[in-house]
């Protein structure tokens, strides 16, 4: 599946450079009409990372989000400083369709795993941000890539596996923002793994190349943000190689 995504600081679409907040690229583009574009070309499913948020939960761009919602009929995946069930039950009331989590995964895996069962495992998706160290262990990062988390991606995978983990975003980091192709190595490794787990690939997507190889890695989507900002090519076009499921 092809899932297009914006990123969001204070209204406006931008791209981080390996999560740097210091190296950023603003687009002059209003996101409704881009994710409307999106929307047009046939994709069924949208991500947003509300990346304000992610650096100040108090400041999450909730009202913008809710805006995109309802002028949006695809369902939208949002991501981006949700610290407390209430940011995360707020989300769903207005409309999103899956909330991402990420460092909060890392930081109290109980609380969040609580709710997996509160709210089942398909309103949730994990967002497994690593940094490969020289061992090749997946150390996953937390606040928003600015430090360690401490934890590998299969210790974490192993946990919310008992509460039914099923969609798990996947980014190495080093490759975020890039446009030097995904690491399909990665994503083959735990597809194979886990294949259970419904596995979102993100990060150095450039070429419609790119979008096959990771098709072919076995993982089950693909977030593509910079190249379709940048006209690498168009969903449309990444669609051909990866119709939807």
């Amino acid at each position: 599946m092809i899932i297009p995504a914006i990123d969001l600081i204070e209204g406006q679409v931008v791209r981080l450079y390996q999560g740097d907040y210091n190296q950023k690229t603003t687009f002059d583009l209003s996101p409704l009409a881009q994710l409307q574009s999106y929307q047009e070309q046939g994709a069924d499913l949208l991500h947003i990372v509300d990346l304000t948020g992610a650096k100040d939960p108090m400041k999450r761009q909730t009202q913008l989000i809710a805006s995109l919602v309802q002028g949006l009929d695809t369902p939208i995946q949002v991501g981006g400083g949700v610290r407390t069930e209430a940011q995360l039950s707020e989300l769903l009331e207005i409309g999103v369709s899956r909330v991402v989590i990420g460092s909060l995964a890392v930081k109290e895996p109980e609380l969040v795993k609580s709710w997996f069962v509160k709210y089942g495992s398909d309103a949730i998706c994990l967002a497994l941000d690593v940094n490969i160290n020289e061992q090749g262990d997946k150390i996953v990062a937390v606040s928003g890539w600015q430090s360690g988390g401490g934890k590998t991606l299969e210790s974490l995978v192993a946990e919310f596996t008992e509460v039914g983990l099923k969609h798990a975003l996947v980014t190495d980091i080093s490759r975020d923002g890039t446009l030097q192709g995904a690491n399909t190595e990665l994503y083959q490794e735990i597809s194979t793994a886990y294949p259970k787990i419904n596995w979102q690939a993100s990060g150095g997507i450039a070429t419609l190349a790119d979008v096959q190889a990771v098709k072919d890695s076995g993982a089950n989507g693909i977030i593509i943000g910079k190249a379709l900002l940048i006209n690498q090519f168009t969903v449309e076009e990444a669609i051909t190689c990866w119709p939807n499921a």
